[in-house]
């Protein structure tokens, strides 16, 4: 139990008591001005009557402002739960354009990769097929030399006496 409702009921305790120990006071007539009129009534009672109006109302009032903050706190949990939501949404909008621009990017690399690739094989088909054309033609360079040496030969070979043969 809170303090402020513990010193509440106190209060209500005492005057209650208080009422309670001088009920023939509360009870003697007295005679009362209305401003337009005088009338004979027990004033304690009165007081009393008064007291619990005020009382009756002070609750009533605190009732309608419990409800109040009690609404005024349900709609702001209704609030926080739709703002949860919408940065909940943002946040997967961004995780979505994040995987987007990821996959964008790997597309785009993965092109880049292939470009390089498909280029590198030119140029090796390139440095090949000019491999080939220079074996080739060391070849045929070699090819010429062994002819010559072999014209070469043959006429040496002719022009030689017949008895070294």
């Amino acid at each position: 139990m809170k303090i402020s409702t513990l010193l509440l009921v106190l209060a209500l305790a005492v005057i209650g008591a208080f009422a309670a120990l001088n009920w023939p006071a509360f009870t003697q007539p007295t005679t009362l001005s209305l401003g337009f009129a005088a009338v004979t009534a027990p004033l304690g009672l009165i007081m009393l009557g008064m007291l619990i109006a005020l009382s009756v109302l002070f609750l009533a009032y605190l009732v309608t402002l419990q409800t109040s903050v009690l609404l005024e706190t349900r709609r702001h949990a209704r609030e926080l739960q739709a703002h949860r939501a919408l940065a909940d949404q943002a946040e997967a909008s961004r995780f979505t354009e994040l995987r987007k621009f990821i996959e964008t990017e790997l597309q785009v690399r993965m092109a880049r990769e292939a470009d390089m690739h498909n280029t590198l094989l030119a140029r090796m088909d390139k440095l090949d097929d000019s491999v080939r054309g220079s074996m080739q033609d060391a070849n045929n360079t070699v090819a010429a030399y062994l002819g010559q040496m072999e014209d070469r030969l043959e006429r040496d070979a002719r022009s030689l006496p017949k008895d070294i043969h």
